[in-house]
């Protein structure tokens, strides 16, 4: 009777364990799964966060400006690491660093650490034969491995620099597109995980890297950007100018399709590279543009029919006195008509021309064409320049203003300027993306069709194209910017620079200018070239008008865009 009592509380006993297990290892296999299941993999798996990797930046047809090349970081666990003093030596010359600065990366606290990244393919060679890795078990030094990094690589090096922006060491953004567009450029990170046995130590890495980021095609033109750049290059050298700016762009779609600035930089040589030699002239930098501002009393003077090409303005003294100021020509001129004023950039003529329409619409066409606003293109950096009120403007601004002065303004508002005259009277969008795709090529992003807004009639630009195209012939002010077999038109500018020092403007240093557009009367591209302090000469027409010329033909070249005057003949045997 007593062995039964025994057996049935002992039986008792065991089926409650039974139930406790049971009930225990329900709570932990359903209940608290998941919450255990992130627990050991934290333990057993060490997660390092690691850069992500970037979309690629392609030109107009393809071709690859920043792209990603996977290099080599070397990396410890400091609770293992056990080095000797030679093979430590021979590590900090191949890193270029002292003992002492590798030995304070072992940290017995961190089981990761980076000890250098992204190294050159030979210096990681080097590293993996001094630690003695591949070698034999137990020859080589525990504790130390390797694992790929993305880095920014950008194949073109300087050609469009300045369009294509850099990003630092982690593939932070710093300048350009890089920077505009780094949210769709990066989309998602990565990770390296590190998986370790009980006692903590780590086994073989894997990494898993996520997707990466979209990819951005962009305006730019490999080939146009490459002419811009070398005729530019010539041009410094030729003036020893202190710095230059080209442009160029689809008057009717706002699609920049060179844009380059001097100094420049090499995008994958960061070293000594300076602020000066980063700065997006083309946007960030303002300047008077000089004659090239006469656009806005010329073609308002059209629109409001207060004058025709044969209206006449009398220049013949060389100079105009306003509010107390004389103002001269850069040559005398006699009877002038309207025509005549622009075409030889008379200042005489075009403040008589301001005179007549008053501050008020001065201002108004100014604002028009957008002048004192942002272009609102996609880089960053741009600024919007300034044109005071009316109501600020003192007694010597109206004639000051008309021809070009007490304004500041970019390149870039000059050119969008001119390509309204050049697309029939429409102020368009310049912009560097055209579309923006992911790794799949699913279409992200579309510029689509470009918006514009009126500024001046068909009417009006037809007439000041016309009388652009005078600019360039003989009797203009820029006969050197012609193109052999195709019409051009366009406006020089030569602006003085007021000196920071005395607040007057200086006698000796310029900002020469030619913007125009060619073939004049079906224009393919417009464009402006700007050279800062040339020295030797200061006009536009004989500083910038020949880098306009250079430029210009050899890119209708490229573009297979055919002679004017062949067509003529060719039209002309067909009528015979």
């Amino acid at each position: 009777m007593l062995n039964r009592k025994r057996i049935t509380v002992l039986n008792t006993v065991i089926i409650f364990g039974f139930l406790a297990i049971f009930f225990r290892l329900t709570d932990l296999m359903v209940f608290n799964h998941k919450n255990l299941s992130e627990k050991a993999r934290l333990q057993q798996i060490k997660a390092e966060d690691i850069q992500v990797r970037r979309g690629n930046i392609y030109d107009r047809r393809g071709r690859e400006f920043a792209v990603n090349v996977d290099l080599e970081s070397l990396y410890c666990d400091a609770g293992e690491v056990s080095i000797d003093h030679k093979r430590l030596a021979d590590l900090s010359a191949v890193l270029g660093t002292s003992p002492k600065a590798i030995k304070a990366t072992f940290r017995p606290d961190r089981r990761f650490v980076w000890v250098d990244r992204k190294l050159r393919p030979e210096e990681a060679k080097k590293i993996k034969k001094i630690l003695g890795m591949g070698a034999e078990s137990g020859t080589g030094v525990k504790g130390f491995g390797f694992l790929p990094e993305p880095q920014r690589f950008y194949p073109k090096g300087k050609l469009a620099s300045h369009v294509i922006g850099l990003v630092g060491l982690d593939n932070q953004p710093l300048e350009g597109l890089e920077l505009k567009y780094n949210k769709y450029l990066t989309a998602t990170g990565g990770k390296v995980y590190l998986p370790r046995d009980a006692s903590g130590k780590m086994l073989s890495p894997g990494v898993d890297l996520e997707a990466k980021g979209n990819d951005i095609l962009i305006t730019i033109d490999e080939g146009l950007q490459y002419i811009v750049e070398k005729e530019l290059d010539i041009a410094m050298e030729k003036w020893r100018a202190k710095a230059a700016v080209a442009i160029m762009m689809d008057p009717f779609t706002g699609e920049i399709l060179a844009l380059a600035n001097r100094p420049t930089y090499d995008l994958n040589k960061l070293g000594n590279v300076s602020k000066r030699e980063m700065r997006n002239r083309a946007i960030t930098d303002i300047y008077e543009p000089g004659s090239t501002f006469k656009i806005i009393v010329g073609t308002a003077a059209l629109e409001k029919k207060l004058v025709n090409t044969s209206t006449l303005f009398d220049c013949s003294k060389g100079s105009i006195e306003v509010g107390g100021k004389i103002i001269r020509d850069a040559h005398k001129h006699g009877m002038l008509t309207f025509k005549e004023v622009i075409q030889k950039s008379s200042n005489v003529g075009s403040i008589q021309l301001g005179m007549r329409l008053g501050k008020e619409r001065i201002y108004e066409y100014a604002k028009l064409y957008g002048f004192g606003d942002l272009t609102g293109i996609d880089l960053p950096g741009e600024v919007s320049g300034w044109i005071r009120k009316p109501d600020k403007w003192s007694a010597t601004s109206i004639g000051a203003i008309s021809i070009g002065q007490e304004v500041a303004v970019t390149p870039l508002q000059v050119l969008r300027a001119y390509s309204a005259v050049a697309n029939g009277g429409y102020l368009v969008e310049p912009h560097v993306v055209s579309e923006i795709r992911t790794h799949d090529g699913e279409t992200v992003f579309s510029f689509g069709e470009p918006r514009k807004k009126r500024v001046v009639s068909s009417r009006t630009a037809s007439i000041f194209k016309d009388i652009l195209k005078t600019v360039v012939e003989e009797g203009g002010t820029a006969e050197d910017a012609s193109v052999d077999g195709n019409q051009v038109a366009g406006k020089t500018g030569t602006a003085q620079i007021v000196d920071p020092a005395t607040k007057r403007y200086s006698r000796e240093k310029f900002v020469s200018s030619f913007v125009g557009f060619v073939p004049a009367d079906k224009p393919e591209l417009a464009m402006i070239v700007v050279i800062y302090e040339p020295r030797g000469q200061i006009y536009g027409g004989i500083v910038a008008g020949p880098v306009f010329r250079s430029i210009a033909a050899q890119s209708l070249s490229y573009l297979n865009v055919p002679r004017e005057d062949s067509l003529e003949k060719n039209i002309l045997l067909v009528w015979k």
